[in-house]
């Protein structure tokens, strides 16, 4: 009979690697860790990882937490450990060695050029993080009014948002969603 392998070491490896790539945390890759633990690996569905994504943003602390929540679904608390460590090590030694940098040349033109290319590149990865993360909570006609709705509030208001995700949880135990 063979075994189920384990999922540690492609969470590790996942997760190491996206950590590497994540300009501006780990919400810019959201949609790389969504292909890769829905789409290609099948570790859990699009609507159940955007739950994940929603508790991991309600709850205080870093915005990796949706790495942790995944490692734990997929793996339990050992997947979650693993999870954790390779999301956070890459990128912190990274961090550590440009800041480094970063300072001793703080006075060339070169300097200012990669700060300003940044910008946009960050700001189209959330985009897309968004636009993943709405698509799969949009799973019908009403989820997809809930989602524009929020969103149009969002932008047009200075409500919390977990007021909008506190709105939907009432939508979806009354059934309408």
């Amino acid at each position: 009979m063979s075994e189920t392998p384990s999922p540690l070491g492609p969470i590790a490896i996942q997760f190491a690697l996206l950590s590497v790539v994540a300009v501006g945390g780990v919400n810019a890759v959201t949609p790389e860790i969504h292909r890769q633990v829905v789409e290609t690996s099948h570790w859990m569905s699009s609507r159940e990882f955007s739950e994940l994504f929603a508790v991991a943003q309600a709850t205080p602390g870093p915005n990796m937490l949706i790495a942790t929540l995944v490692g734990w679904k997929v793996g339990s608390w050992l997947g979650a450990i693993v999870a954790t460590v390779a999301v956070v090590g890459p990128s912190s030694v990274i961090v550590y060695t440009v800041s480094r940098l970063w300072d001793r040349f703080r006075d060339l033109p070169w300097r200012k050029v990669v700060q300003a290319g940044m910008a946009p590149v960050v700001v189209g990865l959330i985009g897309s993080s968004g636009y993943i993360l709405a698509k799969g909570g949009a799973a019908d006609w009403r989820g997809m009014l809930v989602v524009a709705a929020s969103a149009i509030l969002i932008w047009r208001t200075r409500l919390n948002p977990l007021w909008m995700l506190a709105g939907a949880a009432g939508l979806s135990l009354l059934g309408v969603v």
